[in-house]
């Protein structure tokens, strides 16, 4: 009996100090994995080696429940997804145990699939990155796990004391009129002006512009002066070295891609809309009016402005410059067809450039890049349309981020939620950004690295850096259904490329079509919250004559040109933030 017992002891204590053994073999495994990664892959970042040894160390011991398990998640193909679907997944996955899968897909396909998760409720991927544009969308259906909430009740065991969302530079575009957050920022690029800073310094150009229109070449303060300088070089200079130049740059063809080209913004830089940041109130960038969060219609009749004289006018001048100052061929461009059509060295400016072409538009060998590797190009704030007023927003930002369905099992979207907070942590934050070059970390953008690089990538580093980016925002919370609205836009606008419709008979058309959709989500019940609540219809005297948008068309719809030299711009940022 004794030695029974004697080596039943023995017996236990064996299988203890080989499962202890065995623990911290497999802490080794996920220590030595990180330690791996960080020597050859996470730098520079700016948390020393150590802390970010740190800050993986608290992943290895929070991924401990979800070893094993598979994950799939989601996002646009950009460089930036590229770059965690083929690095950094595999990182996480050595370093916590969890197989993760990161796919990537067209921007139309993750919506697609993603409205399938919504109306089904069967889950289809454990995490998404999908535009902040949907935050009207995802706070209102009830169908996504708000951030916040999760962070204070099943998330909180897995929520990194090291995230520091304040540090995110988009967490006001994912915040919703609760006041939670429901999207955690993964990729920023916002909409600027680009132009070729070689030509506009080139002595002999800058006289000739200033002997005809009287004020100097430089950046375009006012579209009077992008239109200017549209017609300068399309016209007046025709070639550069030998090579037939254009003042302007765009796309026309019927696609969705021609519907982003009008929702990301293009009104309010017109001017349409309301003031107010991130998004005009209570008249916002697509001409939706909102009262007490519920959107309450698009057209003029009902208080909205997407068939505004703002938007009339900013309708117009997309169709005219194209005709008149741009290619032949962009007419029958989609976005990523037009895309790369300025790196090939003969567009003057574009008035509608995305940051997210930088990495392209740098490449060696090319055009539009120095011998030494520094661009021929700069990024410049967005000109102003005459609608324009000061505390408008200016201007597009994209930002890609997080989105967690509660369709989705709990454990399956808490393992997903420990690898969206992976990808965006500091220890991998700042290599991503120099890869990707979209930005989210306010400590990255400020890091000496990127002061470093900022003389290759055109002014992208001084943009991020500057006080006027907070007039950069995305779609807003005004928007209650993202996915179908916005499907509305493109066959409208192509009406009006295509030459079938004037704008106004376009955008009463699509405002038309939008209060319908208002209404039909209306009588669905189908938001738990801030749901529309159509306006009655009015005069639209009644409603130019009320302060704000819409507002009546001007008399003088091009005033007198304004420019800015970029050293100049560049001065008053620096100034503005000290």
């Amino acid at each position: 009996m004794f030695d029974n017992d004697n080596k039943r002891r023995h017996l236990t204590l064996a299988a203890v100090l080989v499962l202890g053994l065995q623990g911290n073999a497999w802490a080794d495994q996920y220590e030595d994995a990180a330690k791996k990664w960080i020597d050859s892959e996470f730098k520079p970042s700016t948390l020393t080696p150590q802390q970010q040894m740190d800050e993986l160390k608290w992943f290895i011991k929070a991924a401990e429940s979800f070893r094993g398990m598979k994950i799939n998640v989601v996002s646009e193909t950009i460089t930036t997804h590229e770059y965690e679907s083929k690095v950094l997944a595999k990182a996480f996955s050595e370093i916590t145990g969890i197989a993760l899968t990161h796919d990537l897909l067209q921007e139309g396909d993750v919506v697609e699939k993603l409205q399938t998760q919504m109306q089904s409720d069967k889950n289809i991927y454990d995490g998404w990155v999908n535009d902040s544009d949907l935050i009207g969308t995802h706070f209102r259906y009830g169908k996504v796990e708000s951030i916040t909430d999760m962070m204070a009740n099943e998330g909180k065991a897995y929520t990194s004391p090291t995230l520091d969302l304040q540090d995110f530079i988009g967490i006001s575009f994912t915040t919703a009129p609760d006041g939670k957050v429901y999207q955690l920022p993964d990729q920023q690029f916002a909409n600027l002006y680009w132009f070729r800073a070689d030509w506009f310094d080139r002595p002999e150009l800058k006289a000739k512009f200033k002997e005809k229109y009287g004020y100097e070449l430089g950046v375009p303060v006012n579209w009077s002066a992008y239109e200017d300088i549209a017609k300068f070089f399309t016209e007046d200079v025709k070639e550069i070295d030998g090579k037939r130049v254009y003042g302007h740059m765009d796309y026309g063809k019927k696609d969705p891609s021609l519907g982003w080209r009008f929702t990301d913004a293009w009104f309010s830089m017109a001017g349409g809309g309301d003031k107010g940041l991130p998004n005009g109130l209570p008249v916002d960038e697509w001409g939706i009016r909102v009262e007490d969060c519920h959107p309450v219609g698009s057209s003029v009749t009902r208080g909205g402005d997407t068939n505004g004289p703002a938007a009339v006018y900013a309708t117009q001048k997309y169709v005219d410059w194209m005709r008149a100052y741009a290619p032949k061929e962009a007419q029958g461009m989609t976005f990523s067809e037009a895309g790369p059509v300025p790196a090939q060295g003969n567009i003057a400016q574009q008035i509608f450039w995305y940051t997210a072409f930088t990495a392209d538009m740098t490449k060696p060998g090319l055009p539009v890049v120095n011998a030494d590797g520094t661009p021929k190009w700069r990024m410049a704030p967005s000109p102003k349309g005459p609608y324009w007023e000061e505390g408008m927003k200016l201007g597009y930002q994209d930002t890609g981020s997080w989105t967690f369905f509660k369709s989705t099992p709990e454990k399956q979207r808490l393992a997903a939620w420990l690898y969206a907070q992976f990808v965006t942590s500091k220890t991998v934050s700042l290599k991503k950004t120099i890869v990707g070059l979209t930005p989210i970390r306010e400590s990255d953008i400020n890091s000496q690295a990127m002061t470093e690089l900022a003389p290759k990538l055109g002014g992208l580093v001084e943009f991020y850096r500057s006080p006027a980016r907070v007039q950069w925002t995305p779609t807003g919370t005004n928007v209650p259904d993202y996915p179908r609205l916005a499907q509305l836009w493109w066959s409208h606008i192509a009406e009006v490329a295509s030459g079938e419709k004037t704008p106004q008979q376009a955008l009463d058309g699509l405002a038309r079509d939008q209060d319908r959709m208002l209404e039909r989500l209306e009588r669905s019940k189908a938001q738990a919250t801030c749901a529309p609540k159509l306006n009655p219809e009015k005069d639209a005297q009644y409603w130019f004559d009320q302060p704000g948008a819409p507002k009546p068309k001007l008399e003088n719809e091009k005033p007198k040109g304004e420019t800015v030299s970029y050293s100049e711009l560049l001065k008053s940022w620096e100034a503005a933030r000290k």
